[in-house]
Formats: structure tokens, C-alpha cells, sequence
């Protein structure tokens, strides 16, 4: 008999996945994207441009990953009791 995956362990993409990754994925994208921020204006009290936006995304990336995990634990949580069963 030939093997069957299991499929209570397929990768499944819900709207809650979709906003986990795109939580992830936006400080990768705007801090490789160097060209958007490449400029000297507009200063905040007198630090250019380059560097205090580099600085925000710190704070930034710190809530998006810290909204990625709520929404994972919450996704696993959810999975574990459609199953009936604990989250693993």
C-alpha cells in the first residue's frame, strides 16, 4: 500500500498565515528597498532622513513580530481544537 501524507499536518494557507507572513516579511522589504530612503531630508531634530527611518523600523519590526506570534499561537490554538485535540 503506498504511503499517504498526513494531512492534518499539510501546510494549509489561511487569511491568518497570509497576514503572519506579511508581517514578517515587510521589514525585509523595506529596509532592503534602499533606494525609497537613500536621502539626506526631511531631519528629524537634526538626524537625516537615511538614519531615523532605519531607527523606526526597530519599534516597527519588534510590534509586527510580536503580532506574527499572537496570530500563530492563536492559529495553532484554533487548528488544535478543530482537530480535538491539543495544539502541538
Amino acid at each position: 500500500m503506498p504511503h499517504q501524507p498526513d494531512m492534518s499536518r499539510s501546510a494549509v494557507v489561511t487569511p491568518a498565515r497570509v497576514v503572519i507572513a506579511l508581517c514578517l516579511v515587510a521589514p525585509f522589504v523595506a529596509l532592503l528597498w534602499v533606494g525609497s530612503y537613500a536621502k539626506a531630508g526631511p531631519a528629524l531634530i537634526g538626524i537625516p532622513f537615511f538614519y531615523w527611518y532605519q531607527l523606526l523600523w526597530v519599534p516597527v519590526s519588534t510590534a509586527l513580530t510580536v503580532t506574527a506570534y499572537v496570530l500563530w499561537q492563536r492559529d495553532q490554538r484554533s487548528r488544535g481544537n478543530r482537530k480535538g485535540g491539543a495544539a502541538e
